[in-house]
């Protein structure tokens, strides 16, 4: 099974399907075993949680929840629109990711 994932930690994405679909978040963490993301302020789940130490509190509380990496696409840096990532490889042998509209480096 293939387990690369086009977005990395950090990344500004927006999401282009479902509930929250055209909100941009950062991208905090990336599960590519799983194929998923957790995106800044994007997919909030509401998760109970019990007390654990003596005098903490327990109740519902709010929190991100992981989503599918396809349904979010990287924002250039440069165009601010959202691309595909396109890649160019180096005369050294490294590779850059760089935006498939205007060629801009990610």
């Amino acid at each position: 099974m293939n387990n690369k994932v086009h977005v990395k930690t950090g990344d500004t994405v927006v999401v282009i399907s479902g509930k929250d679909k055209g909100k941009k978040g950062t991208v905090l963490a990336v599960s590519p075993k799983e194929g998923k993301v957790i995106v800044e302020k994007i997919n909030m789940v509401s998760k109970h949680v019990k007390p654990r130490k003596m005098g903490e509190q327990g109740g519902i509380i709010k929190a991100e929840g992981a989503m599918y990496a396809s349904k979010v696409q990287i924002v250039c840096p440069r165009c601010k629109k959202p691309t595909r990532v396109a890649h160019n490889i180096n005369s050294d042998g490294t590779k850059d990711r760089i935006c498939a509209k205007c060629k801009e480096q990610i």
